[in-house]
């Protein structure tokens, strides 16, 4: 049974959270999309992306005209050159998707955010420019 969010009527799907710490714990993933399933009024995995996967292929699995979250661990060198890894959460609202998804996955954020705890940043992005890896580059440091 889903948890719902009384502003938008959006539960979330019971395996979120299990996705969410194989990605931030057990390395399992690169990368997870979570989609709205109007019908089913809940936020499902749509996507998990292989740890050899790059930015270039997370990029590509966002829809070009669609309303998607997601969660990103990028890896990256600090300048006393240690490797370490930051979790993002992106919103991702392109401006050119319908108005009802926008509104849909505006008043699910926070439900969504909740179940996914731990992560470190978050991204609000309409457009490719505003998820550039550069972006992460520099909110990571």
């Amino acid at each position: 049974m889903s948890k719902s969010n009384a502003s938008s009527g959006m539960g979330v799907a019971p395996n979120i959270r299990e996705t969410f710490v194989e990605l931030q714990m057990k390395k399992a993933f690169r990368y997870v999309i979570f989609k709205i399933e109007e019908k089913q009024k809940q936020v499902v995995v749509e996507k998990t992306g292989a740890t050899t996967e790059s930015y270039d292929d997370f990029l590509a699995s966002l829809p070009e005209n669609d309303c998607r979250y997601a969660l990103y661990d990028f890896d990256f060198v600090t300048g006393e050159n240690v490797q370490k890894s930051k979790i993002f959460f992106i919103a991702w609202s392109p401006s050119t998707s319908r108005i009802r998804a926008k509104m849909l996955y505006s008043t699910s954020k926070d439900r969504i955010k909740h179940e996914l705890d731990g992560f470190h940043y978050e991204i609000q992005a309409t457009d490719p420019t505003e998820v550039d890896i550069e972006v992460l580059r520099e909110r990571a440091h």
